[in-house]
């Protein structure tokens, strides 16, 4: 004869059989969904350094500059100009050079880029600014020729309508090699001049430029207190 179960068995085999035929096989309970996570924030690679170039920023100190260090932050990857900023001065000296970088401006923004300059004195004059500068700007309807964005301040005018709106960077080459200045932006030269020549019989604003004739000196931000930011800044020393 068969085995008997005991009655307690037997109840629990036959419950089994009814729950499977009423509910059909079991399945196990879904696993609960992992919990959302925040995407990193996407970082500003570097440029890629040119052969024969060196940077100039670290991308996250200003070790290297010297002058107005507290009117200047490093921001996402950039060098920007605060509220207060004035001017910021490489502490090496460069004669001939080739300077890459980028720039972003706000509105209305003015700043410029000294080169040959000392430490103390209007760059403008003691050395050589080249103007960074929202030239579309409302507030600059009656600017001078040599005012607008990429001239050598009071020298030599630059040609416009090259810089990308308001809020995008902008890409500027400035080769400066003896008296002969070139100025690049975004693919463009729009200053291409022998600042000697261009001072023979005066220059322009009618002001004396005795930084015109020198040799070497600092390379600076010259901030007016208007947001203003610099990066993937790079040179190449020409002998």
């Amino acid at each position: 004869m068969p085995r008997a179960y005991p009655l307690a068995m037997s109840q629990f085999i036959e419950l089994s059989i009814v729950a499977s035929l009423a509910f059909g096989q079991a399945t196990p309970a879904p696993k609960p969904e992992p919990a959302p996570t925040t995407p990193p924030q996407s970082v500003q690679a570097p440029a890629p350094i040119e052969a024969g170039f060196v940077s100039i920023f670290d991308g996250k100190t200003l070790e290297g500059w010297t002058g107005d260090t507290k009117g200047y932050a490093v921001e996402s990857g950039a060098i920007t100009c605060l509220a207060q900023g004035s001017n910021l001065l490489t502490a090496k000296k460069y004669a001939d050079f080739d300077l890459k970088f980028e720039f972003q401006l706000t509105s209305g923004a003015n700043n410029g880029i000294g080169i040959r300059m000392p430490v103390e004195g209007d760059a403008a004059y003691v050395g050589m600014e080249i103007q960074v500068l929202d030239n579309s700007h409302p507030k600059y309807a009656d600017l001078k020729p040599w005012q607008f964005h990429g001239s050598i301040y009071g020298v030599v005018p630059a040609r416009r309508e090259h810089l990308k709106p308001i809020g995008e960077w902008n890409y500027q080459e400035i080769i400066a090699r003896g008296s002969h200045i070139r100025v690049i932006l975004n693919g463009q030269t729009i200053v291409d001049a022998d600042v000697e020549k261009s001072a023979t019989d005066g220059t322009i604003d009618g002001k004396d430029h005795p930084g015109l004739r020198r040799q070497s000196g600092h390379i600076g931000f010259l901030g007016h207190g208007d947001k203003v930011s610099f990066r993937n800044l790079r040179i190449q020393e020409l002998n």
